[in-house]
């Protein structure tokens, strides 16, 4: 019979987390934002409250200026100024002042746990999320960007809050009080010309600002990508030096770090246009109105008093305001910075749970079943073609064939870091697609070929297999992996850093320690993907004794290149191109005399 590959469905998608946004608008972000401070609705309220009452203090008191300045302009041969000034007047002012620092402080402590709050909750969400995405997102990110993005994210959640809630609408409230009182307490003009002079402002401001965002999202693309190959270099550091490539590695990080300056060079020179700008639309504005103020006073409209409250009311106004173009850079880039975070957290979970799946439901060594199973991880490129195989309970299943077969792909869709394409897998006679992926992982151990620990004690990557296990238990899966008397030898014992990656450890040691790891799990089913390749013989030959007795009473899968570790198995599949070509016990395979028979003879011949 022929057996041939199914056409397989379109996978989904996964951009590289350190590209840019998706187009996503201003208005989306806050939305998406708002619903993490509205948590906080009556802190927010209170805020708010906070912030209009400073503002109103804030406006009072060029108000209480003019009242001093006009009650102390006394004619000559009067009494003395001091005698004169009302002590009510003086203690206003103060209070006013008092009360405009109190008010922003109580607003910001007020509002403090409200950011904090979201910007923790939107970080928590972005990291569970990232662990829930499919390992094909995890192969394919770039951890330097994207740990940048992230970054860059949670930051301006602080940043947004920051410059809109305390500066923007600030200003914004204090303007509108001001233009009213110029009307009110003058002619139109003064306010007409503070309106002319602040919308000028602002339409060059964001005008000029929009052109420049160009400039500063390359800036932060040119960063992440610096930094990610900064940090893949640093992660592939043996690899560097094996072939001395320290001056190639600099060579392409100055090569980032030289397209970065340029566009910083291009940023602040587009940041000086602006900022010379601004101040040629304040200085006129300014002058304009101290022009009108001062021909009010020689008319004798205005008195000195009402000279020095638009004075005054101006610079308050245009203090912050020559912020405005800095503020409100910062706010979009705080919204772009989102916008990606946002993405990440958007991006669609390749392998998810059903709605309302039941967790697999099992009380001791369960059945696993591959039935017609075929994938591929790309579908131009298929991997499985039809595979049916069965794990009885308790029993040991091997699987072995040339690089490439296909035999480590079947480890990870029992783990369903992947869902199959055609077919199904079961475990208790329950698709494991139907059910909930944290019970189906709980109830499987994997020894991997590829160990990475945690940059963490050797104590800690142990219990990793069981958090919160004892200290006593941790020690007795180091002996069942023969590594406790190694981990005892060294001057930390079981508090031994491992490094980085566990680059600290030996191939072996590194091995042992994931063997420990997943012993102490202690799980119905296990799987064995070259579990042994790192270790020399004698130390293989007593773990391979050591796991035979653990897998007694489990269901076991074993991946292996040796067969010598498998010969043991009650079956043994032979694969080759994604199909499983010959299967049998040991002795039944090299009575066929064909490609198992042919792989034992070879590797015997070799050791």
């Amino acid at each position: 019979m022929r057996s041939h590959a199914p056409t397989a469905p379109s996978l989904p998608s996964t951009g590289s987390p350190a590209q840019p946004a998706l187009n996503r608008s201003d208005w989306a972000t806050l939305q998406r934002l708002f619903p993490y401070l509205w948590d906080y609705k009556w802190r927010v309220l209170a805020a708010l409250g906070f912030m209009v009452g400073a503002k109103v203090a804030n406006v009072g008191v060029p108000l209480l200026l003019k009242n001093l300045v006009d009650t102390m302009n006394v004619k000559p041969g009067g009494m003395p100024a001091m005698l004169i000034v009302p002590v009510a007047l003086l203690v206003g002012y103060g209070l006013l002042r008092l009360s405009t620092s109190l008010f922003t402080e109580l607003r910001e402590l007020v509002f403090a746990k409200a950011t904090e709050g979201a910007a923790r909750r939107i970080s928590l969400e972005v990291f569970r999320h990232l662990h829930a995405l499919s390992l094909r997102f995890h192969l394919e990110r770039q951890t330097g960007g994207m740990t940048r993005d992230i970054e860059r994210g949670t930051r301006g959640v602080h940043s947004l809050i920051s410059y809109s809630l305390y500066s923007i609408i600030p200003t914004l409230i204090e303007v509108a009080l001001v233009l009213t009182l110029l009307a009110v307490k003058f002619d139109i003009w003064f306010a007409g010309i503070t309106l002319i002079a602040l919308v000028l402002y602002i339409t060059f401001t964001v005008a000029v600002t929009e052109w420049r965002t160009q400039f500063r999202k390359k800036m932060n693309e040119l960063d992440s990508t610096a930094h990610s190959r900064a940090i893949d270099s640093l992660l592939n550091y043996e690899t560097v030096k094996y072939f001395n490539n320290e001056d190639f590695e600099a060579r392409r990080y100055d090569e980032n770090l030289a397209s970065y300056r340029r566009a910083a060079v291009k940023s602040q020179t587009t940041l000086s246009l602006l900022n010379t700008g601004q101040q040629l639309i304040i200085a006129t504005g300014l002058v304009a109105m101290l022009w009108r103020a001062t021909q009010g006073v020689v008319d004798g409209r205005m008195t000195l008093g009402d000279l020095v409250m638009v004075n005054a009311f101006m610079i308050q106004l245009y203090i912050p305001l020559g912020f405005l173009g800095v503020l409100y850079r910062e706010i979009k880039q705080s919204l772009t910075d989102l916008a990606k975070m946002f993405d990440l957290m958007e991006k669609e979970r390749e392998v998810a749970d059903q709605p309302g799946a039941p967790a697999l439901n099992i009380s001791a060594s369960p059945e696993v079943r591959f039935e017609n199973v075929s994938f591929a991880y790309e579908p131009s490129r298929p991997i499985l073609h039809n595979i049916s195989f069965e794990i009885p309970p308790g029993k040991t299943v091997a699987v072995v064939g040339s690089s490439g077969a296909g035999k480590s792909t079947l480890a990870r869709l029992l783990f369903r870091f992947y869902d199959v394409q055609q077919g199904r897998i079961t475990v208790a006679g329950q698709d494991i697609k139907a059910v909930t992926q944290a019970s189906v992982r709980q109830a499987i151990g994997i020894v991997p070929q590829d160990t990475v620990l945690f940059n963490d004690t050797v104590e800690y990557n142990i219990a990793y297999g069981k958090p919160g296990a004892s200290r006593a238990e941790v020690e007795e899966a180091a002996r069942a992996a023969r590594i406790h008397d190694f981990i005892s030898s060294t001057p930390a014992g079981y508090g031994t850093m491992v490094g980085e990656r566990g680059l600290k450890l030996s191939g072996g040691e590194k091995q042992r320690v994931a063997i420990a790891r997943t012993l102490l799990k202690n799980p119905p089913i296990m799987i064995f993907d070259e579990a042994t390749s790192a270790l020399d013989s004698a130390n293989e030959r007593a773990i391979q004794a050591e796991l035979r007795s653990i897998a007694e009473n489990k269901t076991t899968l074993v991946v292996a290149h040796r067969l010598s570790t498998v010969v043991d198995a009650h079956e043994i599949l032979v694969m080759e191109a994604g199909r499983i070509i010959e299967r049998g016990a040991h002795a039944e395979l090299l009575a066929l005399g064909q490609r198992y028979a042919a792989m034992w003879a070879l590797q015997q011949s070799s050791e």
